[in-house]
């Protein structure tokens, strides 16, 4: 399992390497294949992250020995800030684009700005590949988290790529891949504690939830209905099949 573990963090973190070499095109209308990415994405959160979180609850309540309810409120509570946190930073590239204020395909964003969001998902990052060897089930919910996190990212990466090619071509993406293989390198050599594992998969929850809906959702992106619901019920079809 370390081994199959070990080359799904190399495909996780080659996605970082190579997405500026996909020919798919985040453009207005948005793309298909991201459309249905976005699809994909949004099924699993509904399917996988939002019933874990009952199963951290369970286990954050026994690790630190108070009730369910005080358990539920704590984890539901630290996916409210990992969405606040994405919020937050999305506001901050939003508000720093308008300071720039220069033409596409130059940086659209400051450096700093730019530094904090590769920061943020690359803790982000860490949990993901840490989580990659503690999976709670079998080999089909490892291939589903596989399959669900690599369209994530690929989703996420044109997000970031569009706001500093440069900075993000350079160095960005050799940080984000390091940080996969970082976080899976954590979880062969130690295991965390059932209440930290419990708390960060609650924060990396609210992230995803945030990161999934805001590349789908604003108008501005024109998304293809068609090709996202397409995303949506062919992974929902193939999570019931093999569930």
């Amino acid at each position: 399992m370390v081994q199959i573990t070990f080359l799904l963090a190399l495909a996780f973190a080659s996605i970082h390497l190579f997405v500026g070499k996909l020919t798919l095109s985040s453009r207005v209308p948005r793309s298909r294949w991201l459309s249905a990415a976005g699809g994909v994405a949004v099924a699993y959160v509904f399917l996988h992250v939002l019933p874990e979180l009952g199963a951290h609850q369970q286990a954050l309540a026994e690790a630190l020995n108070i009730g369910m309810g005080v358990a539920k409120t704590l984890v539901y509570a630290s996916s409210l800030v990992g969405l606040a946190v994405f919020y937050g930073l999305e506001r901050a590239a939003t508000a720093s684009r308008q300071r720039v204020g220069v033409e596409r395909d130059h940086d659209l964003i400051e450096a700093e700005i730019f530094w904090l969001h590769i920061a943020a998902f690359g803790f982000y990052n860490m949990l993901i590949g840490y989580l990659l060897l503690h999976q709670d089930g079998d080999g089909w919910s490892l291939g589903a988290y596989f399959v669900a996190v690599s369209v994530h990212f690929i989703t996420s990466d044109f997000a970031l790529r569009e706001d500093q090619r440069v900075r993000y071509d350079a160095k960005g993406r050799w940080a984000l891949a390091a940080a996969v293989l970082a976080g899976w390198a954590l979880g062969v050599k130690a295991t965390l504690p059932d209440a930290f594992v419990g708390f960060f998969f609650a924060l990396l929850a609210g992230g995803l939830i945030l990161n999934v809906l805001k590349e789908e959702l604003p108008e501005s992106r024109r998304s293809r209905f068609g090709a996202f619901v397409a995303g949506l019920i062919g992974y929902a079809g193939v999570d019931l099949a093999i569930g």
